[in-house]
């Protein structure tokens, strides 16, 4: 792996990176660095991204179990605070994974996390998938659960009021959801008796996501965006013909131009103006530290941001098709594109 210089220049103070101000108070760094390694980066090596991210400035961190790489992380973690970062200073997330719904599982699988991590809370624990169904890592697009079964509310409460119960325990100071639509948001706020500080989805310029976005916001969620800047090393089974690159996109290039960065920065500067915090993935310094630098200074123009917004192509690159849980199903079954919650 490239090796990082911790020479000034190199470096972006903390302190200059945008924050958001959750429901309840606590600031959040609005950017983060992503840890899903996809299938094609071993753990180890997402564990020295997380250090050299770390020593270039970075201090929120987005992880899951089901990422298979916790326990390296929270190793490159205990080195990062071992250097002098204090715990208060980071920002770390985990999630729920499918198989680990059922009551009794909740506060026993972010134990584990915590374990992996070796930390005593985290910052954010959110609910993965709405969905319970289950699948082995690196399968196939066309898998399914042989226990599939859609979105229930009430089974789906019943997993929330553990994640409430995280937060009386101490175990997570915030508690929040992901891959979620409006109608199945709706159904839990009104639930809920601590209602998420945060909705984590899918968000890059050729997928805005505009009314689910501008939900959030006005329920006082905050809004985090993967894929910020359209995923182009996700897996296979989660391509399509129809799948277009933001970075690709005339608008992006031209703007990348006029301000002399890589079309993926302007991406990540469009999210943070946006409001939105994107977690890209990467384990490259330049890469990482750019995307960092890019969210400090030089922001885009008036301009240029109504420009990205005229680009959304409501592309859909994360569609989720092995949490389908019928035969014959389409993937938008998934997102509820109707506007209410798909039946069984």
């Amino acid at each position: 792996m490239e090796s990082v210089s911790l020479n000034a220049s190199d470096r972006v103070d903390p302190a200059a990176v945008p924050q958001r101000k959750l429901s309840t108070g606590a600031l959040m760094p609005a950017i983060g660095l992503g840890t899903f390694g996809s299938d094609h980066v071993p753990a180890q090596q997402v564990a020295e991204a997380v250090k050299g991210a770390a020593a270039v400035g970075y201090r929120h961190f987005d992880c899951a179990s089901v990422y298979g790489n916790e326990a390296a992380i929270g190793a490159a973690l205990a080195e990062v605070m071992t250097a002098g970062v204090k715990r208060h200073q980071l920002w770390v997330t985990s999630k729920l994974w499918n198989d680990k719904h059922a009551e009794q599982d909740v506060i026993a699988s972010c134990r584990q996390s915590l374990a992996d991590l070796g930390l005593a809370y985290l910052d954010l624990y959110l609910v993965h998938w709405p969905f319970p169904n289950f699948h082995p890592p690196g399968c196939d697009v066309t898998a399914r659960s042989p226990n599939a079964r859609p979105y229930i509310h009430s089974e789906y409460m019943k997993t929330w009021r553990k994640m409430e119960e995280l937060i009386d325990l101490g175990l997570a100071r915030h508690i929040g959801v992901s891959n979620m639509t409006i109608p199945k948001l709706q159904l839990l706020l009104r639930d809920a008796r601590i209602k998420p500080a945060a909705c984590e989805m899918e968000l890059h310029p050729h997928f805005q996501q505009p009314e689910l976005f501008n939900f959030v916001v006005e329920n006082g969620i905050a809004p985090v965006g993967y894929c910020p800047i359209g995923s182009p090393r996700r897996p296979q089974r989660d391509r399509t013909p129809d799948d277009t690159a933001p970075t690709e996109d005339a608008v992006i290039v031209e703007i990348a131009e006029a301000h002399g960065v890589h079309p993926a920065v302007v991406c990540v500067k469009w999210a943070v103006q946006r409001g939105e915090t994107p977690i890209p993935f990467s384990v490259n310094p330049r890469h990482y530290l750019m995307n960092l630098r890019g969210v400090t200074a030089d922001p885009l123009t008036e301009a240029e941001m109504r420009a990205i917004a005229a680009i959304n192509r409501n592309c859909r690159l994360i569609k989720g098709q092995v949490f389908l849980w019928k035969e014959g199903q389409s993937w938008q079954d998934l997102w509820d594109v109707h506007g209410e919650i798909t039946p069984p």
